[in-house]
């Protein structure tokens, strides 16, 4: 137990011992170098504010030179304009000359504003100087004052530029040992540079040292020790994470096994789902085909006698009364129309209840009369009747029984909705096959509806529902795009692929 209270009072303190050592050394090499920084600054800066003041008195021995120069041809100029003209030069070069000799002997560079204290050495020499830059610059301004050719190379013209000639060497000699003066304060300052900067190495070498023997040592064996528990402690941690590990792995693969476990019953339970759904789906249209069997063979048939029988009894009636009796006639006339209007009624209904071309010719004979039926039994009432549009790219082949059943269910509930609900004036049935998927596509232009009804708590109504359990029992996809005075699509989608070979008719059907 003190062992682990010694351990967690060290590395409690142990970061913070060791932010403050770290602290304390990075602030003095910091205070070091920018001292160091500071005095290297301070010596450059002087050393180039030298380096313009040199180059200042260097350039007076170049302006002198020049206005030698100037003056010689001064004094050849034949023309006026000429004369002039190097009159002009020599006045600048002059002008020049002056403002140099003045700023270097005050240690001022005016372009630059820099300001140099030149040492009394310095002072001394410039003082040597003075004389013959007096002479030098009374000579010239002599010369300056002469306004003609003739003027110059007058006796007073001749002496003056003497005088320029002679004190022109003189004045350079002085000078350049102004110049070799300024050179050698300046290899002073960069020899005091070097040692100022090599001190400073030193001293920075010396404190690093320091830092490392007297904080980063000791760091090092705090961090040692504390490394050396903590791979210790990692140690113990790492085999208690292996044991959560297999704890982990085992925990995963039963959950994997629960979720494959629930994951086939949920299919499982789907599928029989889909089985009772498909069963009673089918069961329904084992009943429709009894239905529809009975009415076409027993009612049917029933009401085919009762017609003949009713003419019979017209035919003997007429023979026994010899005359026609005009009201007997009538009831009679309508007694036969009321029985032949039960018989179509009878085989429309068993023809919608199972239409016999369905199981004898396929899906799309089959779409083709229900079209065509739609279209008479709405001429038979007294509104205008909807124009019925069929088209497939399917052969005239038969797809599975189930397919074709279900495909014919849909579009005879979507193209009774649209005439019963909607009042169009045209619809379109499309069955087209494309990319290994049966697409049914029955479209109308009537009165549409609010797809928002679907989404109401009592749901779709019992035609819409069947519609999408019978997509749902092929794995298609349903979907219907309605909007008030828009009119309805409704769309089907069924994975199948359309086998192209002789269809196999049903027992049950046969011979229908």
């Amino acid at each position: 137990m003190e062992t682990a209270v010694d351990y967690k009072h060290q590395t409690n303190h142990t970061p913070f011992r060791l932010h403050r050592l770290y602290s304390t050394a990075v602030v003095i090499l910091a205070l070091l170098l920018t001292l160091g920084q500071v005095a290297s600054q301070y010596r450059l800066n002087t050393i180039q504010k030298m380096v313009q003041v040199i180059r200042l008195a260097s350039l007076q021995r170049h302006q002198s030179g020049q206005i030698l120069s100037k003056a010689l041809q001064l004094r050849q100029a034949t023309q006026l304009a000429d004369f002039q003209a190097s009159h002009n030069e020599l006045k600048r070069l002059f002008t020049q000359f002056e403002a140099s000799h003045t700023q270097s002997r005050v240690g001022r560079v005016s372009e630059t504003d820099i300001r140099v204290t030149n040492r009394s050495e310095v002072e001394r020499l410039y003082a040597n100087v003075l004389p013959f830059y007096a002479t030098l610059s009374r000579s010239t301004r002599t010369i300056l004052s002469f306004k003609t050719p003739v003027e110059v190379r007058a006796s007073v013209g001749n002496l003056a530029f003497k005088q320029l000639v002679s004190s022109q060497k003189s004045f350079l000699e002085k000078l350049d040992q102004v110049v070799q003066q300024y050179n050698a304060d300046i290899r002073v300052q960069i020899n005091l540079l070097q040692w100022l900067e090599l001190a400073f190495y030193c001293l920075m070498l010396t404190v690093v040292l320091l830092i490392s023997f007297l904080v980063f040592r000791p760091a090092i064996g705090q961090l040692n020790q504390t490394i050396d528990q903590l791979i210790a402690a990692e140690n113990t941690t790492g085999e208690a994470n292996r044991k959560l590990v297999r704890l982990n792995r085992s925990l995963h693969e039963a959950r994997q096994r629960l979720f494959q476990a629930t994951k086939q019953q949920h299919q499982q339970e789907i599928s029989e789902q889909k089985l009772r759904a498909s069963s009673l789906i089918a069961g329904q249209e084992e009943e429709r085909k009894r239905l529809s069997r009975e009415l076409h063979d027993g009612l049917g048939q029933m009401l085919t006698g009762i017609k003949l029988q009713v003419e019979g009894f017209e035919t003997h009636l007429n023979r026994s009364a010899g005359t026609e009796d005009p009201l007997t006639r009538k009831r009679l006339q309508l007694l036969k129309d009321l029985i032949a209007q039960t018989i179509s009624e009878t085989r429309s209904i068993s023809n919608d209840l199972m239409p016999s071309v369905l199981s004898d010719f396929g899906i799309i004979p089959a779409l083709k009369m229900l079209a065509e039926t739609a279209v008479a039994n709405q001429l038979k009432g007294t509104g205008p009747a909807s124009d019925i549009r069929f088209e497939t790219n399917l052969p005239t082949g038969r797809l599975d029984r189930q397919v074709e059943i279900s495909l014919y269910r849909i579009t005879q509930e979507a193209v009774t909705n649209a005439i019963r609900h909607g009042k169009p004036s045209q619809i379109s049935i499309d069955l087209i096959e494309r990319e290994n998927y049966l697409h049914l596509v029955v479209t109308d232009d009537g009165n549409g509806f609010s797809i928002q009804r679907l989404k109401e708590p009592y749901g779709p109504s019992q035609g819409i529902h069947n519609m999408q359990e019978r997509t749902k029992l092929l794995n298609g996809r349903f979907k219907i795009r309605s909007a008030p005075g828009k009119g309805t699509k409704l769309f089907v989608s069924i994975p199948y692929q359309v086998q192209y070979s002789a269809y196999e008719h049903d027992t049950i059907n046969a011979g229908r």
